[in-house]
């Protein structure tokens, strides 16, 4: 068998910026099993599937190297741009039925613009040391406030840690202990963020997932849905800039639109190739 694959680099203007995401579209769904050992021979934060329902309409699935996950921003505008640019030239919108309900993507000059469904967030008291205990496994201070948002998939939940600024949220180093320390309190996921300061941006975050099999994802869409409602509030502001200081790093403008975060990046194309299985 032979199946098509795209590698686009999402919230970039050029290649080997931004997230990588493998696109392979299907005529029909292959074994769940074999999708998931295509995604770890990818190694990509995601590999997305997709097959076509209707005109515009395709289901979509993503699977990180780990296993198949909720939601994943940044590999929904890499669809949507493959089908875009090499797929389905003609479209302008599509809408893709997933985990997470419909998500529609809209081709702009600025770059496609992708609406996804918002996290809430709340205060999350952490017991004793904890604190202390996420900053060294991250090799740094500890955060100033914690908040835990349903935003993370497979039953685990997404940690919001705020600093007080983006240098020290850019000096983080991943640990080989923050899988065990983010358990403790049943999160998959760390949303390390502090606001931006508007020089220029608004909000600056890093986003660590190694239950996912994703040390550090380079720039993450969905994280933006639980940090674009929590730092909207925050800031008295609908529209933010956002950069993940990632070390290959990225920028997203983003929209609080209530139930909904819409989000508007570039993509640029890496590769694009065959697969025998």
């Amino acid at each position: 068998m032979k199946l098509k694959i795209w590698q686009v680099d999402a919230f970039a203007s050029k290649a080997l910026e931004g997230n990588p995401a493998a696109i392979v579209p299907l005529e029909s769904w292959l074994d769940t099993g074999l999708m998931q050992a295509i995604a770890a021979e990818n190694n990509v934060a995601e590999t997305a599937f997709f097959v076509k329902t209707g005109t515009g309409r395709y289901d979509l699935r993503w699977f990180a190297p780990d296993r198949e996950v909720d939601l994943c921003g940044h590999a929904t505008l890499a669809s949507a741009w493959t089908l875009f640019n090499n797929i389905e030239p003609a479209l302008n919108e599509v809408r893709f039925a997933t985990r997470s309900g419909e998500l529609m993507v809209t081709r702009t000059d600025g770059g496609n613009v992708m609406s996804l469904p918002s996290a809430d967030s709340e205060p999350f008291a952490p017991p004793a040391g904890f604190a202390e205990a996420l900053g060294r496994a991250l090799g740094g201070t500890p955060p100033k406030e914690l908040h835990v948002s349903a935003k993370g998939g497979a039953g685990a939940k997404a940690l919001i840690a705020v600093w007080e600024t983006p240098d020290q949220v850019k000096a983080l180093k991943l640990g080989a202990t923050l899988q065990d320390v983010a358990m403790q309190v049943g999160a998959g996921s760390v949303l390390a963020t502090a606001a931006g300061g508007g020089n220029p941006y608004d909000m600056v975050s890093r986003f660590f997932a190694p239950y996912y099999g994703v040390p550090e994802d380079p720039v993450t869409g969905s994280a933006h849905c639980a940090l674009t409602p929590f730092w909207a509030r925050r800031l008295g502001k609908k529209t933010l800039k956002a950069r993940q200081a990632s070390p290959r790093g990225g920028d997203l403008l983003c929209t609080d639109d209530g139930a909904r975060t819409i989000i508007q990046g570039e993509c640029a194309l890496y590769l694009t190739g065959e697969i025998e299985i």
